[in-house]
């Protein structure tokens, strides 16, 4: 029997696609946001997933946590299938599987403390008593760096590193298994964004976490990331170790990311081309490669074939010619 753990989240062919409507309401097409995702997520691993604004990571990892139904496709989370599950059965699924969202005081009720936005998850998915509720609420706080004093403020009282301690608080007290993080460093200054990313760390190994780190943060991702998982419009071309494919990209569009990122010293990858134009719009997805209008090593089998994500090397790519 083999010892190798099974996938803590698996997806398997997922699309989560948009209707477009006219003004009467009639559909005149799709938004292929998510279009045939396979991607396995293993205990205690953390999985960059990146790529530019547009490229369906956000939709992912809301389609995952089940703010999206899946067009089609499969969900797994610890071996059971969870995208289409009724309400009352997805609520079961909540206290391991959470979202860590862009802006976290949008997460906050601004009419509620801390105290009570700390309280509701437990009264909601727990039986604890009020005195048990309250050990257990002082008790999150503490570890995510915060004094008991916060528990009187309002969400407009905190700063923007303190309403994400908050929000990692908020889910961290129903103990998940899995957090998707989605760009949690975004609108941070420096020294506040190496402390909450000092503070992902600490809870990983605190709480036996799996992150998923949604974030387009090249730098952050690959301090943070065992994996990474490059998305473009929709579908994942490049999957693997984070040191393989930042210090020897394969996929023309991963090269073309990782060549745009400012080095002091160091290796740097060297291209002799950059990342130009806009993301094709994804109602309107070119045939074949999806990227084959911006790169410059396009040929004639790109538009015939989409290719897929193949094994080479030890990672997976997306590419014809890698």
């Amino acid at each position: 029997m083999s010892d190798t753990p099974a996938p803590l989240l698996e997806l398997v062919d997922l699309v989560r696609h948009f209707p477009v409507r006219n003004a009467f309401g009639r559909r005149t097409g799709w938004i292929r946001a998510v279009d045939g995702v396979s991607l396995a997520v293993w205990p205690g691993e953390t999985l960059g997933l990146v790529g530019e604004s547009g490229c369906g990571k956000s939709t992912l990892g809301k389609t995952v946590i089940g703010i999206h139904v899946p067009t089609s496709g499969d969900i797994r989370f610890a071996g059971r299938e969870i995208g289409r599950l009724p309400p009352r059965e997805r609520r079961a699924i909540a206290r391991d599987l959470q979202y860590v969202y862009q802006d976290p005081g949008a997460s906050l009720d601004p009419r509620w403390k801390v105290v009570h936005s700390l309280h509701e998850p437990l009264a909601i998915h727990t039986r604890l008593s009020r005195a048990e509720r309250e050990s257990q609420v002082r008790a999150i706080l503490a570890a995510v760096g915060l004094p008991g004093a916060h528990l009187d403020l309002y969400p407009h009282e905190l700063s923007g590193g303190q309403q994400r301690r908050v929000g990692l608080a908020r889910i961290l007290t129903l103990r998940p298994k899995m957090v998707i993080l989605d760009e949690p460093t975004s609108g941070l200054d420096v020294s506040v964004q190496a402390s909450v990313l000092k503070l992902f760390r600490s809870l990983q190994a605190t709480f036996a976490l799996t992150y998923v780190f949604i974030s387009h943060d090249l730098a952050v991702v690959r301090a943070m990331c065992s994996r990474i998982a490059v998305m473009y419009l929709g579908t994942l071309v490049e999957l693997g170790e984070t040191p393989e494919v930042f210090d020897s990209p394969r996929h023309p569009y991963t090269q073309s990311l990782l060549a745009a990122v400012p080095r002091i010293g160091g290796r740097r990858v060297t291209l002799d081309f950059a990342l130009e134009g806009e993301p094709p719009n994804p109602r309107d997805v070119p045939n074949g490669c999806r990227f084959r209008t911006r790169c410059p090593l396009v040929q004639a089998r790109c538009a015939a074939e989409e290719p897929p994500l193949r094994a080479l090397d030890g990672r997976h790519v997306a590419c014809h010619f890698a």
